[in-house]
Parts: structure tokens; C-alpha cells; sequence
């Protein structure tokens, strides 16, 4: 059968990456319908839809990601006009879009209050969504211990400290700090986390507020401050407004850990699928736009990357999510939502294993904290 122009052009593209159509690699892609072609000329968001709709397929999503994004592939497709123009409209989203605390709590609900049952069934016992440390572990429970008591040694908390934590999440760090002694205040903008969190931490010292960091009261001082997992939501337009209020919520000597996902890149950055489907309103920044918010405020006392531990993170994720998916409901999350996201968790995997995603640790300090030692 002769190949059309798309077909023959998606195949030269993806041999370059040492992929192949139909062949029979793990990372290679199986076509099962001929609007694949056209939607690989289309960008992310029509080649993840394609895949969400079965209309391709991969045994390992998170070697292809790898292998095209070494390949640096994507400079090398046709300049479809439809493709530039989705590639502007996320790059002015990801720069200028609007992340008022009205449109926070919406995005939040979004991802976060999609329903709980799945975070249990992909996360691990603590429910941390975020990087986990593997340096001494092959086991996903004692990585993310791992990565929460490098935090606590990273603040230099010591019992009886105050620690504001923004973004908790379902209060994973709250309750391990609190369990070793420190009084902690978390914050988060979903219902669901909410409540799970302060039920979790019941008879602890934690309190548990459903707040956004904009909306901390001025004359609320903390020891140290904390942000696991929740700057990628903030955007860059609001970058100096949330160092700003660290700044104002933190006492004087304090620390600021703030660990983010971010981008290779020098700017902020948004993908169409990603923005779409899975984190509305997310945005991947650089080092350099951190570094210069934090300019004026605080000193830069640590700088920790560990992106690949992220990789790992995500493919034990993986694990869970699909050991667990028979037992979750069927009706509520379809086999369209499974291929959505073993996209999402492999696809983000195989980006932290080309290293296009990094993962950080900045440590800052708010005045003089002389004699700081680093910590891994």
C-alpha cells in the first residue's frame, strides 16, 4: 500500500529517534488507525488524544518519551500552521495566564478532588505526591520518608518549632514533622485534602486550614517554610507575589525549602496535553526565574537537583496505579481515563529520564544563618 505524505514523513522523523512504526521494540509504536500520522504533525495535545482515544500504542511510553526527546525530534516535524499557533497560545499561558486565587482553587479541583480512591491506589502509604529520595531505598514508602526527613534536616527543625507547610497536600509532611515534635500549619485549596489531612493528623500538633498562600495573615510568624510540589501551580506571573509572602510569613533568620519540578530551559514553560488534561493552569519553571523572584528577598544557602529520582517515583507509581486499577470504579474511571494516565505517569517519567524535567531543592534564608551545612 502506498504511504501518504504524513505516514512517510512521521516515519523518517521517529527513525531518527530510533523509532519505528509497527515494529517490535518495547518503545516502538503500533498504529491502529491512519489519523495517528496527522495527529503526530499536530503537537502534544492531538498526539495525546490519539493515544487517549486508542488510535496508537506503546508497550513503554517512558523509553519512546526518552528516546524522542534526546532525539530532539521535535524541531524536526513539518511547520504545520495549527501546531505553531497551539505552541504560542501555551507559551502566553504559561506566562501571562491568569492563577487569581479564584482560578487556583478551580485548577486545584480540577486534579486534585478528581477523587482520592486513585491517589491511594497509585501513592504510596503517606499519600506523598511528590518526589521521592532513593539514594539509600528501592521501596517507594521509605523513599518518601526518606525525602520528608531530608526536608526536616534540610530546615534545620528542631522540637517545638513553628513551620508553615504551603501547598500540604493531603498533609504527608505535616504528620511527619508533627510526629517528630515541630507544630505545623498546612494550607492547600482542595476540599478533598482537606479534610483527609485533618483527620489524619487528629491528636497531633497540626492544624490544618484550607487557604491559599496569598491569604496567610500578615503578623503570622514561622520558624521555618516549606513548599513540596505545589510552586508548579503558581505561575510565573505570581512568582514575586509568592516569594514576597514567604518573606513576609517567615521570622527573620528563618529557612525556606521550596521543591519544585522545573524545566531545562531558560522561561517557563506549559504542554497543551498537560495543560488540558491533567494540571490546568501548570507551569514548569527555570532556575533562573526562582533564583531572580527570590532576588531582594532571601539568600540562596543550598541547591539540591535529583530529577532522576523523579523517574523512579513515577514508574513505581505506574506500578501501583495499574496493579490497583481493577479495584477502583470502572464507570468513574474508563478505560479512556487508564490510557490518560499511564500517558501522563509514564510520558512525565521517560521526560526526568532525558532529562528535560529536572527536580530541585532550594534551601533559602531570610537574613543571616551563618554556618549553613548542606544536606544529602
Amino acid at each position: 500500500m502506498k504511504k501518504n505524505f504524513n505516514q512517510k514523513t512521521v516515519e523518517e522523523v521517529l527513525a531518527l529517534a530510533d523509532v519505528e512504526i509497527n515494529g517490535s521494540r518495547p518503545w516502538d509504536i503500533t498504529v491502529n488507525d491512519d489519523r495517528t500520522y496527522n495527529a503526530f504533525l499536530n503537537g502534544s495535545d492531538a498526539i495525546g488524544e490519539a493515544y487517549m482515544n486508542g488510535q496508537w500504542d506503546s508497550e513503554a511510553i517512558d523509553q519512546l518519551m526518552d528516546k524522542v526527546i534526546r532525539a530532539d525530534i521535535g524541531g524536526k516535524l513539518p511547520k504545520n500552521p495549527l501546531l505553531l499557533a497551539k505552541s504560542v497560545a501555551a507559551r502566553a499561558s504559561g506566562l501571562i495566564g491568569s492563577r487569581n486565587i479564584t482560578k487556583a482553587k478551580e485548577n486545584v479541583e480540577r486534579h486534585y478532588d478528581i477523587g482520592r480512591d486513585i491517589f491511594t491506589a497509585m501513592l504510596d502509604d503517606r499519600l506523598v505526591y511528590s518526589c521521592g529520595y532513593w539514594k539509600d531505598t528501592d521501596n517507594l514508602n521509605k523513599a518518601q520518608e526518606a525525602k520528608l526527613e531530608l526536608s526536616c534536616q534540610k530546615l534545620k527543625l528542631e522540637p517545638g518549632m513553628k513551620v508553615l507547610d504551603i501547598g500540604c497536600g493531603w498533609g504527608s509532611f505535616a504528620k511527619y514533622a508533627a510526629e517528630h515534635g515541630i507544630n505545623v500549619v498546612g494550607i492547600t485549596l482542595s476540599d478533598d485534602q482537606v479534610e483527609f489531612a485533618k483527620e489524619d493528623t487528629k491528636g497531633l500538633s497540626v492544624e490544618i486550614r484550607k487557604q491559599d498562600y496569598r491569604d496567610v495573615n500578615e503578623g503570622e510568624k514561622f520558624d521555618g517554610i516549606i513548599s513540596i510540589g505545589m510552586f508548579e501551580h503558581v505561575g510565573s506571573e505570581n512568582y514575586k507575589t509568592f516569594m514576597e509572602s514567604v518573606y513576609r510569613n517567615l521570622k527573620d533568620g528563618g529557612l525556606f525549602l521550596l521543591h519544585t519540578i522545573g524545566n531545562s530551559s531558560n522561561h517557563a514553560t506549559v504542554d497543551p496535553w498537560i495543560e488540558k488534561y491533567i494540571f490546568p493552569g501548570g507551569v514548569l519553571p527555570s532556575k533562573n526565574l526562582i533564583t531572580e523572584a527570590a532576588e531582594g528577598y532571601f539568600t540562596e544557602k543550598d541547591f539540591h537537583s535529583f530529577g532522576t529520582d523523579y523517574d523512579k517515583t513515577l514508574m513505581a507509581w505506574d506500578e501501583n496505579f495499574n496493579r490497583n486499577y481493577e479495584n477502583l470504579n470502572q464507570s468513574k474511571y474508563d478505560q479512556k481515563f487508564k490510557r490518560m494516565w499511564n500517558l501522563y505517569i509514564k510520558g512525565c517519567a521517560g521526560c526526568f529520564r532525558a532529562e528535560s524535567s529536572q527536580l530541585w531543592q532550594f534551601v533559602f534564608s531570610k537574613g543571616d544563618f551563618d554556618g549553613y551545612e548542606s544536606v544529602r
